[in-house]
């Protein structure tokens, strides 16, 4: 039978599985190929800067038709980005690009790693960045994923030559690969990290270039190419009826948070890699040239090579299980290797392979989705052989008791084993959460005190059960991740994750409250219960100058997940200032500040993040007006929110709403962010929104890209989007209009305005304008000329038309006064003197 045929279904087993996925049932054809995959012992790691920047062609060719073991390092979780699907940013934003990294492994059969570094936002050069990141610490994660992985070849992303001409984590991320290409192997670099794991010497350093980096395709196809090895990666699958460019199409469009939807493309196609290091193979297409890939490559292996290949050889398709004693005697000879990592890696390979070939499905599944530390949860037990090979179930033991349960019983051909067993939590058990966010990190970067998890991408889950089958005199252990399931009706049945949640949660509802008049405001919290019958009272932590009222406030919850909201009247300080307000349960004398956020959407797992249950309180020296405002949402964002604490009544308002008989309800129009770039009705609505802004009306347009403008005319005058952005964010602000309204009225905004900004000044500036604009401010990074992009205003007709590049999606959700203020005389513009 043809290798290729079957090797295209590897990227659906050897992917990295999220938990609550559900259990694997491959036909003959699959299992096939993992056989297939347990011959070869080769690994090649691509190494990038953050999500979406993998090619996943690359990494699915190399996982599906050259059978190697395929790794990402993605260096960040994408934080610093913008999100298209919700309005989740930073950390919350990293989470979801996590999964969809894994979601994108599962499919072009790679897997995924990540190193310590934050995304930090845009930034233009790799000095700034590797001085935001800890240089020293992200380096050793990469030298450590290298050791721990122990890839044959390294391919690159980007340059590191060409420092300055991309995003500087991209450049950062090739600097940092061909330091660690040498250094994983010196035991003098990172030597902690050697109680861990081993050192390590790739064989070969490569990078994946393309037209991309020569400018054009025109350049590229005229460059000397002597030291690039082109790889033929348009591979056909018959079996599956796609092409290798589909199943990468497939693993991108996993990207959605990014918008980043791929459509896949068929025949002849190529990758470009450019050798750096390491010993130079004589075959330029053969990237393991020189490389023993097969079992002799592993000491006490040649043995084992010979009894999996007789298993290749005599496969039966139309009865797999015929493959099991081979199997299991191969099982047993892997025990024996004194090389950990082959050891490891091949036992849980074949421990697939033996599994499916018997039908054999082990579940475990709790009788809740989540439990609190210290609990007992009750968990079904499923085990079925659906082979005629004879095989007992010698007992379960389950984690993290460490706990064995003597349940003894034969498992007889496709005869259901089911049984109840109660699984006791730990007191100290920890909360399921995002390992890199228990911490308290850093701007650029997060915080992790176990070094065993560095590199790893997804949560450690704690609660799993073990199955110990045996198979005549060998006992093999089979590890399943506690799992919950419903049956929808109509989805049927549907996987969650099990998680630990802490006994009460709250939740500010106001993450940021404006204090603008000094006047008392109502602060209402969320109390949620994690167990059944809890009692306690709640109270707000706050400085001696702020009072609340009342004091405290008892809360009694008799189910789980129920929840209540108790109000408080906040008085604030006299004095000006802003402060961090922590919510607090007292349960039993024991005080719980904890608030948990869900994440949820279809195309990943179900995600929870806990964190401390705090807010902002700002008592902000601030005018604004009465005006009300139309919002028109873009690609996801909180300033509608930001707008509501200020006193203004927003209301969003669908494309389909937008006409001139219900915007004249409206003094203001605000497009949220990339509202031109994803709102594709737009085009169609342009000439009623500039019909309200000549009636004498306000319109306010948020940034948006260069990329796929619903509409070239989005301003009443001649606007050119650019690239420009000014990253430092705390950059120089210089007023080009000082008597402008938007500097004057109703405050008076001075440079201390712009202090306290986060991740950047602002973005995609337009870099060209009719002179019926009038530009606001400057500013620029360092050695850059100036950006005055920033606000342009133009009166047109009656009204006002303001396109602002500032990142106000960022700064009013995170409380940054200036910004506050800043945006009150934009939106006040129509009440000032006119232009």
């Amino acid at each position: 039978m043809p290798r290729r045929l079957f090797s295209v279904f590897l990227f659906c087993f050897f992917g990295l599985q999220s938990v609550f996925a559900q259990p694997q049932k491959p036909n003959s054809a699959e299992i096939y190929a993992k056989i297939q995959k347990l011959n070869f012992l080769g690994s090649v790691l691509y190494i990038a800067a953050h999500p979406d920047d993998e090619n996943t062609r690359l990494i699915s060719w190399f996982a599906n038709e050259k059978h190697a073991r395929t790794g990402y390092l993605s260096l960040t979780r994408g934080d610093g980005g913008q999100n298209l699907i919700g309005p989740e940013l930073r950390e919350l934003l990293g989470v979801i690009r996590t999964q969809e990294l894994i979601e994108a492994r599962k499919i072009d059969g790679g897997e995924q790693f990540f190193s310590r570094a934050n995304d930090f936002g845009y930034s233009k050069n790799p000095d700034e960045t590797l001085k935001i990141w800890n240089k020293d610490e992200v380096l050793s994660d990469v030298v450590y994923v290298i050791r721990k992985f122990r890839p044959d070849v390294i391919v690159n992303r980007f340059d590191h030559r060409t420092p300055g001409s991309t995003h500087g984590h991209h450049t950062s991320s090739a600097m940092l690969s061909v330091e660690a290409f040498d250094l994983s192997n010196n035991p003098k670099s990172y030597p902690n990290q050697l109680k861990l794991t081993q050192t390590w010497q790739p064989k070969r350093l490569y990078m994946n270039t393309s037209w991309w980096f020569y400018g054009s395709h025109e350049k590229f196809d005229k460059a000397d190419k002597t030291n690039l090895a082109q790889l033929s990666t348009g591979v056909y699958y018959e079996s599956l009826g796609k092409s290798n460019q589909e199943i990468a199409a497939l693993s991108r469009s996993s990207h959605k948070s990014q918008g980043f939807g791929n459509t896949g493309v068929r025949g002849e196609d190529s990758e470009y890699l450019e050798f750096l290091k390491g010993d130079r193979p004589n075959d330029k297409t053969d990237l393991f040239e020189g490389i023993d890939t097969s079992w002799n490559r592993v000491k006490g292996g040649k043995v084992i090579g010979e009894i999996l290949a007789k298993v290749e050889k005599e496969f039966d398709f139309r009865n797999p299980a015929n493959s099991i004693p081979g199997l299991v005697s191969a099982y047993e000879r892997i025990q024996t290797l004194e090389d950990e990592y082959w050891k490891n890696l091949k036992s849980e390979e074949i421990k697939s392979v033996i599994a499916a070939c018997a039908g054999l499905y082990l579940e475990a599944v709790a009788s809740d989705a989540e439990a609190t530390p210290g609990s007992t949860v009750k968990v079904k037990i499923e085990a079925i052989n659906r082979s005629q090979v004879p095989m007992q179930l010698n007992g379960i033991t389950t984690f993290p008791s460490s706990m064995t349960t003597l349940q003894v019983t034969d498992l007889k051909y496709n005869e259901n084993r089911t049984f109840d067993l109660q699984l006791e939590l730990p007191s100290d058990m920890k909360y399921t959460e995002p390992y890199w966010l228990s911490e308290k990190g850093s701007v650029g970067m997060y915080k992790v005190d176990d070094p065993k998890l560095i590199g790893n991408p997804d949560i450690t889950r704690q609660a799993k059960v073990t199955f110990n089958i045996g198979f005549g005199h060998t006992t093999i252990p089979f590890d399943r991740t506690i799992i919950y399931k419903y049956n929808d009706d109509v989805k049927g049945e549907v996987y969650e994750p099990f998680d630990i949640v802490p006994a009460v949660t709250t939740s500010i509802l106001d993450k940021v409250a404006i204090f603008g008049d000094g006047k008392p405001k109502k602060i209402s919290v969320k109390v949620t219960s994690g167990k059944n019958d809890v009692n306690g009272n709640l109270a707000l932590e706050l400085p001696k100058d702020w009072k609340a009222s009342p004091a405290s406030a008892p809360f009694s919850l008799s189910r789980k997940g129920e929840s209540t909201v108790a109000t408080f009247e906040i008085t604030p300080s006299e004095n000006a200032g802003e402060i961090h307000v922590k919510s607090i349960v007292t349960v039993n004398g024991q005080k719980l500040d904890k608030e948990r956020t869900a994440i949820s959407y279809p195309h990943i797992s179900k995600q929870q993040v806990i964190k401390d249950a705090e807010a902002k309180f700002i008592r902000l020296d601030i005018k604004t007006g009465k005006e009300k405002i139309a919002y028109v949402m873009g690609a996801g964002d909180e300033v509608p929110n930001s707008l509501r604490q200020m006193g203004y009544d927003v209301v969003i308002l669908t494309p389909a709403e937008i006409n001139l008989e219900r915007l004249k309800d409206f003094d203001v129009v605000m497009t949220g962010i990339r509202a031109y770039n994803v709102v594709k009705e737009l085009e169609f609505k342009q000439a009623a929104l500039l019909d309200f802004v000549k009636s004498g009306k306000t319109m306010i347009v948020q940034y948006n890209t260069l990329d796929d403008l619903t509409s070239k005319e989005m301003s009443p005058y001649p606007l050119k989007l650019s690239r420009d952005r000014v990253t430092e964010e705390d950059a120089e602000v210089r007023f080009l209009d000082p008597k402008n309204p938007i500097l004057t009225s109703p405050n008076k905004i001075t440079s201390a305005d712009f202090t306290g900004w986060t991740q950047e000044r602002g973005l995609y500036y337009p870099g060209e304008w009719d002179k019926a604009f009038t530009p606001v401010i400057s500013s620029n990074d360092k050695g850059e000329s100036a950006k005055n992009g920033a606000i342009l205003v133009a009166q047109y007709g009656n009204g006002h038309y303001i396109y602002t590049g500032l990142s106000f999606f960022r700064e009013l959700p995170e409380g940054v006064s200036g910004a506050f203020r800043l945006m009150a005389n934009m939106i006040s513009i129509g009440n000032s003197k006119q232009l």
